[in-house]
């Protein structure tokens, strides 16, 4: 069978989720919601990107050491480590901070979230940005986007 090409052209793409039961993060959630952190797919661009963590992470350090000289070395280190950009910082976790910011959908994930999960829910962390690459992996599905399930208000008669 031959791929064709016209009507993968064609079709529309949504991209893939998933939510992901974080129960360790529950006090962290309003009063009655479920513990849930929802994720989604990269999109080949956004995969790239966070590839490229690591070696950003590096040339912003050397910014930051350069924009601070006249820091203390204290206050230096404390903004590095608030960033996730010590030296220590393993590639894998750049890459991972990278992937958290870009894949949340519910929350939406900063930076700064990304780096305090790592280091206080690691287990969590993993999950959910192993569930991220998962989800990058199956690709997006075809098909139309779900339809919101807020009804629309009505116009005048």
């Amino acid at each position: 069978m031959k791929f064709d090409a016209k009507k993968f052209l064609k079709t529309k793409f949504v991209k893939r989720t998933f939510p992901v039961s974080v129960p360790d993060l529950r006090d962290f959630f309003s009063e009655g919601e479920e513990a849930v952190w929802t994720v989604r797919g990269l999109t080949g661009q956004e995969l790239a990107r966070s590839n490229e963590a690591a070696d950003r992470s590096k040339n912003m350090a050397t910014i930051l050491a350069a924009l601070s000289s006249d820091v203390s070395k204290e206050k230096e280190t404390a903004v590095k480590e608030l960033l996730g950009l010590t030296k220590d910082t393993p590639a894998d976790i750049s890459k991972r901070i990278e992937h958290l910011v870009l894949g949340s959908v519910d929350p939406e994930c900063t930076r700064d979230l990304a780096v305090k999960l790592c280091e206080t829910y690691p287990v969590e962390f993993y999950q959910l940005t192993n569930k991220i690459m998962e989800l990058t992996g199956q690709g997006q599905m075809p098909g139309k986007p779900k339809p919101s399930l807020e009804t629309p208000a009505s116009g005048p008669v």
